[in-house]
């Protein structure tokens, strides 16, 4: 007995697609791109943080980073590292040889750890706290650093998955952050620049500073070079030359009397 299967065929434009993957990936990386941009501030180009895990996903998944991230989020990008992380896969060894290529072709960006190095995760945390004014994308496969980007506010987070590039979503800290900003519980450091930036177009920052500049002024000690010694030492002077001038009368009234003396002497 024959058992025949009813093959099924999709319809032309409903069956899944590698494009139409590609589509809502990109729409989602749109939406995401846009809050980062209404509520920190993030502009192109998107400064990318990448560490030794991406960097050695992308090149197991023969991902060419430099032509497809610009395609993905749609806007210039710069790569970016730190010189930890150069630091840190240059110990590892041969078997992180190729990525540190990929690391070494990045721009490096200066960390606070120039005399003592950390590692790579740590590093790339300590360039996004203290509310990332720099708006820098973090770029990482380590789950660990993962966690705790995600508990720092405004900080788009990347990944790898399945040999694709994945913009995630904002994390709740962040989602939590921008709903006290709206609430005016909080300022977020993009208002805080927003707001120096309005000063000083307006020319309210530099009279601030002038005015803190007379204060100190005035707070200062007095002037060595008072009037008061000038007129010390001009009264000095005066008395000097009316003392000469003394002494030029005297001598005077001297050789008159002994002209006189000679006369009478001579009569």
């Amino acid at each position: 007995m024959r058992v025949a299967f009813a093959v099924t065929s999709w319809p032309s434009g409903l069956g899944p697609s590698k494009p139409s993957m590609k589509i809502t990936r990109q729409k989602h990386a749109k939406k995401h791109l846009g809050f980062f941009r209404n509520n920190f501030g993030v502009r192109e180009p998107y400064q990318i943080l990448l560490d030794g895990t991406f960097c050695q996903a992308a090149l197991r998944g023969r991902i060419q980073l430099r032509e497809q991230l610009p395609r993905y989020l749609m806007g210039e990008t710069q790569l970016c590292t730190t010189r930890c992380v150069l630091k840190e896969l240059e110990t590892l060894g041969k078997d992180l040889y190729g990525a540190k290529l990929i690391a070494q072709k990045c721009q490096v960006r200066n960390c606070p750890h120039f005399k003592n190095p950390v590692s790579g995760s740590e590093c790339l945390l300590s360039m996004v706290e203290e509310g990332n004014p720099h708006h820098y994308f973090v770029a990482t496969q380590d789950q660990n650093l993962s966690v705790k980007v995600k508990k720092q506010p405004g900080v788009p987070l990347m990944f790898i998955i399945q040999n694709t590039i994945v913009l995630d979503k904002p994390s709740p800290k962040t989602i939590a952050f921008v709903k006290a900003v709206e609430s005016g519980q909080l300022v977020s450091v993009h208002e805080k620049q927003s707001i120096k930036q309005l000063k000083e177009e307006h020319g309210l920052l530099k009279n601030s500073q002038q005015r803190r500049r007379k204060k100190h002024k005035k707070i200062s000690g007095p002037n060595p070079l008072s009037c008061l010694k000038k007129k010390k030492k001009a009264q000095d002077t005066k008395s000097t030359a009316s003392e000469k001038k003394r002494k030029r009368k005297r001598i005077r009234n001297r050789s008159t009397s002994k002209v006189l003396s000679e006369k009478q002497n001579a009569e």
